[in-house]
């Protein structure tokens, strides 16, 4: 579950919109509710390409905009800039009579600019964003052990920033969004010295490489895990972090961790 949607299961677009918002004849769907809603069909696309799932795991979308060169603005800029407004991404597939299909969360990687007829039919530059899947991201990094606290707590404190901006420098090449997701878990962990950042408590164990074991919480986020501003993501003890997702005071509690992370990082 996500946001309340199950993957693959079906639903009525207008019953999204109630709940969310936004325009109900966009692909892309700005809302003021911490999240964006994508919504595009597979297959043949009348401006010659198609929405598709990769077989390497990534969603490529297709972008906005009807006549002339597509431009990053509007709904564009808000897939590119959506981890650094804090935003979730969600993605649906168009069915018939009203319905769409839930694919997913999903996180920006990176985008591409191909050649694409218009609406008239005119070849122009048109936007391809390439996403990858939270639950891919999640696990991917459930699965690294790498020794977060190797080099100084500032080069990781950098590293965790630049992962949570808009788009990268022009004279660095892009990062994946699971290294993203990395440089962020590596400088919470670290941040944490070992230690809860809600309750104090030390980490229960070790991990296999010898770090202090303790989880990142992402406090604007219903799903852990994948890049994010460092002011939104905690370091927990496993039962502090259960008791957010699973305890009947857990929406509460989840409130008080944001309230915590505005005196760990107040300059942010």
């Amino acid at each position: 579950m996500s946001w309340g949607f199950e993957r693959g299961k079906s639903y009525r677009r207008v019953d999204i919109h109630k709940d969310f918002g936004g325009n109900g004849r966009s692909g892309i769907v700005t809302t003021h509710k911490g999240v964006v809603i994508l919504f595009g069909r597979e297959g043949v696309s009348s401006y010659g390409y198609a929405n598709r799932l990769r077989p390497d795991g990534i969603y490529e979308f297709f972008g906005e905009g009807q006549v002339g060169p597509m431009t990053m603005d509007k709904g564009n800029v808000a897939i590119r800039d959506h981890v650094h407004n804090g935003n979730a991404l969600l993605a649906f597939r168009i069915l018939k009579n009203g319905l769409v299909q839930y694919i997913g969360e999903m996180f920006y990687e990176q985008h591409r600019t191909i050649k694409a007829k218009d609406k008239l039919g005119d070849r122009r530059d048109a936007f391809v964003f390439e996403l990858r899947s939270a639950d891919a991201v999640e696990a991917a990094i459930d699965d690294d052990d790498e020794v977060y606290a190797a080099d100084p707590i500032d080069v990781l404190r950098q590293r965790a920033l630049a992962a949570g901006q808009a788009s990268p420098s022009k004279d660095k090449a892009p990062r994946s969004v699971i290294e993203r997701s990395r440089d962020v878990r590596n400088y919470i962990l670290a941040r944490a010295k070992g230690h809860c950042e809600c309750c104090g408590e030390s980490a229960p164990f070790a991990r296999p490489n010898g770090t202090p074991y303790l989880e990142a919480h992402h406090t604007h986020r219903l799903s852990d895990g994948g890049p994010d501003l460092i002011s939104h993501v905690i370091a927990l003890h496993p039962v502090c972090h259960r008791r957010v997702h699973h305890a009947a005071d857990g929406k509460d509690f989840n409130e008080a961790l944001k309230a915590r992370m505005r005196e760990i990082e107040p300059n942010l």
